[in-house]
């Protein structure tokens, strides 16, 4: 009877490891890839312990853990709209990009990032954080994109990484950025920093200096001009929805290097002749949706310049060399786009030969005004 019971254990047991009473194997998400490498493991195992190996017991598979409630899958640990108040532990190490927005974290305490040397993007946007601990950023040896947009932040936060590209710290309740707030970020790209409440006043000395910026946006703020004290690097510079009410001749004295400009939707009456000359590399204008009344003088003498944004202005008459070069004089690059649409110009008393030195007649934007 023993050996009858015996028998059909081993029976049962064939029947289970026989591939063909196996169903096929349907890939129906990320976790399959973890079942699938603790398969191949314990297929490992028995096929050592058919071999007679010398180990009797095998440690667990090295995975790292993951924060509960989170996903953690090629080095991302994505941890956003989870109600989270703090940052949570057991980030994987080797993790590269850490979403943690749309929280309700307040705080970024001293040890939250520990050990994420490899981190390379960190996103905290939207959340209710007011108070960063000034070693908070310490370990984050690698980060190049920061983002920080959408919450309480009074100021620039202390001791960024250097390795930093990248930060958006838009619509948070800065009022002043202190004279060394970007100190040691010489490899600092992009700062994306509107919607803030900052005014000219609140800029401080110094508080760019060392920045080789590429791109800046300090839209819907409170700025009555344009600032004095940026880096003298940038290519673009974005100002738009602010309060400044002119352009005064040596505002665009520092920015040599500038491709995009853009003033669109201020209070601008005025473009001071002469200081467009500053901006001799200038591609793209943007000053739409100011109180302008004549087409500022000096674009002409803009060789690179290709897109000129004036409409929604108080524009009621364009002279024949508002935009072209005179007589046998050429620009380097025609204009592809001229808006003057919603101004109270009419357009059947601008001459054809004003727009010369535009490439496509469909680039010259006109339209109705409406008082």
């Amino acid at each position: 009877m023993q050996s009858c019971c015996s028998f059909l254990l081993l029976l049962c047991v064939a029947q289970l490891l026989s591939p063909s009473a196996a169903l096929p194997f349907e890939q129906k998400g990320f976790w399959d890839f973890a079942l699938d490498s603790l398969d191949i493991d314990m297929k490992a195992m028995m096929k050592d312990e058919e071999e007679g190996s010398a180990i009797e017991e095998l440690p667990p598979p090295d995975m790292p853990m993951c924060p509960f409630g989170c996903q953690c899958r090629l080095k991302v640990v994505q941890c956003s709209d989870l109600g989270l108040s703090e940052v949570p532990s057991n980030i994987p190490p080797d993790t590269r990009f850490l979403d943690l927005q749309n929280n309700h974290i307040t705080e970024l305490r001293e040890n939250d990032f520990k050990g994420l040397t490899n981190l390379y993007g960190l996103s905290l946007r939207n959340n209710y954080i007011s108070k960063v601990h000034p070693r908070a950023f310490i370990p984050l040896q690698s980060m190049q994109k920061l983002y920080f947009s959408k919450n309480l932040l009074t100021s620039i936060p202390k001791n960024l990484p250097a390795s930093l590209v990248e930060i958006r710290i838009h619509e948070n309740r800065i009022r002043k950025v202190q004279a060394g707030a970007f100190a040691g970020l010489g490899n600092m790209n992009c700062i994306e920093m509107g919607a803030n409440p900052i005014q000219n006043s609140g800029f401080e000395p110094g508080a760019f200096k060392g920045l080789k910026l590429n791109f800046l946006r300090i839209s819907d703020s409170r700025l009555t001009g344009v600032p004095k004290d940026l880096p003298e690097s940038l290519h673009e510079l974005h100002l738009d929805h602010n309060e400044i009410q002119a352009v005064e001749l040596e505002d665009l004295k520092r920015y040599k290097n500038l491709f995009r400009l853009g003033l669109s939707f201020n209070h601008i009456r005025n473009i001071e002749n002469g200081s467009l000359a500053f901006v001799p590399r200038l591609r793209e204008l943007h000053l739409d949706n100011n109180r302008i009344s004549v087409v500022p003088k000096g674009l002409p003498d803009m060789k690179y310049l290709q897109v000129v944004y004036l409409h929604n202005n108080n524009i009621g008459k364009v002279d024949l060399n508002a935009f072209c070069p005179k007589g046998a004089g050429m620009k380097r690059a025609f204009y592809h786009g001229i808006s003057l649409f919603s101004n109270p110009v009419n357009y059947w008393e601008v001459q054809p030969a004003t727009f010369r030195c535009v490439s496509d007649r469909l680039a010259v934007q006109f339209g109705n005004y409406k008082k």
